[in-house]
């Protein structure tokens, strides 16, 4: 019995794919059009078991499409702009761009070897100039239509590698990468008007073919449109914040005469400027800040408080239709 020669034969009928450019994408108005996209791997250098189980599965879409004749795009590219590029490259004293140019080769030669009907003449990487001068235009035509904004907003600082973090990246308090504690930065941010279409959103959600009804919920949740009232407590007396009232949105403004207390974010600007006179306030903003921010984190979280010794009264009720974002209780 033969010994199955696995090296040899499969970089033989690579090789004979290569020379036929069967996986190379071209019009053929024919054949049906199928396009499979796998998302693109971040160039840290190696291959590893999760992108091997991500892409065979990719290929095996792409592969049953074309022996059921369609027409397949199935692209591959890098996912390779941003920090951690850098801050890896300075770990390594190398320049970004050839710390960069390196890994790709290295990964391309890694995914080749594994026989992927990628059409390579369709290969890119983000920090080209060749694409990220179409993400530069088409902001500034966000920009001209009045959809992109700029805006102060509280954020999670990586004082290590000098970025933002989502919440999910926020692991027990601190980076997902670095391990440093993560600290509540409020920066100049540009923001996209995606509430402006709302509407639009959730209507067409109803229409996605094939998508789980989990996932639905979920960008149902993440659009978060809501209807509901604009609520102002006034507050009793003098504060550090000179503010005379604080705003807040409910669904429920029937349920309000039975509130007992109101709960204001540790970062919000009255819990700040108590903290600048009272120690203990300060103190507590800063555990608040150690929390994770993801929703997870926050419903596991112990539930604390700190009596500001304000009291409230309600002194209008407005109605509104408007996007709910809960503020972060400590």
């Amino acid at each position: 019995m033969t010994q199955y020669d696995a090296p040899a034969i499969e970089q033989k009928w690579q090789d004979k794919w290569e020379q036929a450019d069967c996986f190379t994408a071209s019009i053929d108005h024919d054949k049906p059009k199928y396009y499979v996209l796998e998302m693109f791997p971040y160039p840290s250098g190696r291959i590893h078991m999760g992108h091997v189980r991500n892409y065979t599965l990719g290929d095996v879409v792409a592969r049953y499409r074309r022996a059921k004749g369609f027409n397949v795009l199935h692209p591959m590219g890098w996912d390779a702009f941003g920090l951690p590029a850098e801050n890896a490259a300075m770990e390594r004293g190398i320049h970004p761009g050839k710390w960069t140019i390196e890994n790709i080769a290295a990964m391309r030669t890694q995914l080749k070897s594994m026989g992927l009907s990628y059409d390579w003449s369709r290969e890119f990487a983000t920090c080209s100039p060749d694409y990220y001068q179409h993400e530069q235009k088409m902001f500034l035509k966000f920009l001209e239509a009045g959809l992109a904004y700029r805006k102060e907003s509280w954020v999670n600082w990586d004082p290590v590698e000098n970025t933002v973090l989502a919440n999910e990246q926020v692991v027990d308090g601190c980076g997902w990468r670095s391990g440093a504690p993560v600290e509540r930065r409020l920066l100049s941010q540009w923001f996209l008007k995606i509430t402006d279409f709302a509407d639009e959103l959730l209507a067409a959600i109803g229409d996605l073919d094939r998508w789980p009804d989990r996932v639905r919920l979920m960008q149902q949740n993440w659009i978060g449109k809501s209807e509901g009232a604009r609520v102002r407590f006034s507050i009793d007396g003098k504060n550090p914040s000179d503010a005379d009232h604080i705003e807040v949105f409910t669904t429920r403004p029937d349920t309000l005469f039975g509130a007992s207390f109101l709960a204001i974010a540790a970062n919000h600007p009255l819990a700040l400027a108590i903290g600048k006179n009272v120690p203990a306030a300060a103190d507590f903003i800063t555990e608040c800040a150690k929390l994770g921010t993801s929703e997870a984190a926050v419903e596991t979280a112990e539930k604390k408080g700190f009596d500001t010794g304000f009291r409230l009264a309600i002194r209008l009720i407005q109605p509104s239709n408007c996007r709910f974002i809960s503020p972060i209780s400590c």
